[in-house]
Formats: C-alpha cells, sequence, structure tokens
C-alpha cells in the first residue's frame, strides 16, 4: 500500500498544507494510522480510503495550526514593538541631519544646492532633474560629483 500510494498522499498532503516538511510528516502519519486500522478495512475503493484518511489528517493538523498561531490578548500586546523611535534615535537623527547639511554648504556650486536636495531632503534624482528642468542624466552627474566632492570634503581636503 505504502509503494502505490506514497505519492498519491504526498501530494494530497502537499496541496492541503502547502509545506512539503509538514507534507512528508502527514503522509508518514496516514500510512501509520492506515496500518491500524487496517484490521478494520474491508478492502473496498483502497485509493479512496487512504485518501480520506490523507485529508482527514490533513484538516486535523490545519485546525490544530490555526488554534495554536491565535495570539492570547496579554501575549499579543505584550509582543508588540513600540514602532517610535526614542529621544535618543530622535537627537542622533537630527545631529546627522544637521551634520549633512553643513557638509554640503561646504561645496562649491552647483554642487551644493545639488547635495542638499539628494542627501539632506532625501529627493530622488528624478524629483531634483523635474522640479528644476534640468536633464535627469546631468543631476544624476552631478549627484555623483557632489558625493566626491563631499568624500574629499570629509577627509579634510577643501572644495570651495
Amino acid at each position: 500500500m505504502l509503494r502505490t500510494y506514497e505519492k498519491l498522499v504526498y501530494s494530497i498532503c502537499l496541496k492541503m498544507v502547502k509545506n512539503p516538511f509538514d507534507a512528508q510528516d502527514l503522509t508518514q502519519e496516514t500510512f501509520l494510522s492506515a496500518y491500524k486500522k487496517l484490521s478494520e478495512f474491508d478492502g473496498t475503493y483502497e485509493k479512496a480510503w487512504v485518501s480520506r484518511i490523507a485529508t482527514n489528517k490533513c484538516l486535523d493538523y490545519l485546525k490544530n495550526a490555526a488554534r495554536r498561531s491565535e495570539p492570547k490578548e496579554d501575549i499579543y500586546f505584550e509582543e508588540i514593538k513600540d514602532q517610535r523611535a526614542g529621544p535618543e534615535e530622535i537627537y542622533i537623527d537630527q545631529e546627522a541631519k544637521q551634520f549633512v547639511l553643513k557638509i554640503c554648504g561646504q561645496i562649491k556650486p552647483p554642487y551644493d544646492k545639488i547635495a542638499r536636495e539628494h542627501f539632506y531632503e532625501e529627493k530622488s534624482a528624478r524629483e531634483i532633474a523635474e522640479e528644476s528642468g534640468k536633464n535627469l542624466k546631468t543631476v544624476q552627474t552631478q549627484i555623483y560629483r557632489a558625493k566626491a566632492l563631499i568624500k574629499k570634503q570629509m577627509e579634510g581636503g577643501s572644495s570651495k
């Protein structure tokens, strides 16, 4: 029976639980259950009988999995993380933004404006191009050059 219906039972289980590892376990449980009930089986419609056992095993598994995954109120609220930044993170972010603005102001025009818009205001090259009426490739090149000037500035060189 195992050799005859193993692939059928596995495919039923896989289709129902959508996880190959669980499907393998359920396939084994199906044949174990069939073996235990073999003495009660009359021998007719063997394929349907094994398929029905597999289906029932999968349904039981899915019911139990759904019940286990339901969070209880007190546990649910304890596990929810606070998405807001703490005071330290807010301060560090503000300091970093001010540093970026300062560095952008220390490089030569027109790269200072492009750098401020891209790195401080966090605009994309496309947004800058649309707002300024410049070609996208020109803006991308200016961003690239501004980045190089910022790197040079941070290494201690002068760019003005």
